[in-house]
């Protein structure tokens, strides 16, 4: 399959090494140089790879206006590597975090189990099941990979949706960290990536409109993870 892929970044020259690592490989690259560029380019991608650093629109801004009309996958590939930037571009929406200078080999893994991700959650690689998840005012349509509250859609990004959708099969099953991120990010699980599921949790809560006080559905088992009852 032709995945569509936009680099965002300010500078020329890392646009361009990203653009003939990824074009090799048979991708179809598109360019913007700053966020407004960005935002009018975005809506057709499969993948974002998206700078922090940019004159009249951070990155995070960028992600923001982005997760208004798109759910593919958005990579932050930026020189700001603190704990706080990853935790905001978490928040933001993004779904992956690399920081420069990196190697090739780390962003083709990055972009691929990306694409992969995404490619399931949009139903391009899956058969089509005629079942669905309905609890409370909540329902998941799996053969069209749609999340209904009070029957109204709601827009949730791959991350988001396999987490629910893991949650919701095993009603009252308590999932760790480890088992969360190894089924959901299909990678192996290390304790920095605790941040990273704790701000998704967040972020879907958020979108079902669960009080984070008393959170209805998805629920923190203290020192264990979480389970959806």
């Amino acid at each position: 399959m032709n995945y569509k892929i936009l680099i965002v970044d300010d500078n020329p020259e890392i646009r361009e090494v990203v653009n003939v690592l990824l074009s090799n490989e048979g991708y179809m690259i598109e360019e913007a140089c700053d966020g407004f560029e960005a935002i009018k380019k975005a809506n057709d991608k499969d993948l974002i790879i998206l700078d922090i650093m940019m004159p009249n629109m951070d990155g995070f801004e960028v992600c923001q206006k982005i997760r208004e009309t798109n759910n593919a996958p958005i990579l932050f590939l930026t020189a700001k590597s603190m704990e706080q930037d990853k935790t905001q571009g978490f928040l933001c929406g993004g779904d992956d975090y690399l920081p420069k200078p990196f190697s090739y080999g780390e962003l083709l893994g990055r972009v691929k189990a990306l694409l992969r991700r995404y490619t399931v959650y949009k139903g391009k690689e899956v058969k089509k099941q005629e079942n669905i998840l309905e609890m409370y005012n909540l329902k998941v349509e799996l053969d069209k990979n749609q999340v209904y509250l009070d029957d109204e859609k709601v827009m949730l990004t791959d991350l988001e949706y396999r987490i629910l959708v893991l949650l919701m099969k095993q009603p009252k099953k308590t999932f760790s960290n480890q088992e969360l991120y190894e089924n959901v990010w299909d990678e192996s699980y290390l304790y920095t990536a605790n941040n990273t599921i704790m701000v998704h949790i967040r972020n879907l809560r958020k979108k079902l409109k669960i009080n984070p006080q008393s959170p209805l559905y998805i629920k923190t088992v203290w020192g264990k993870g979480y389970r959806f009852e």
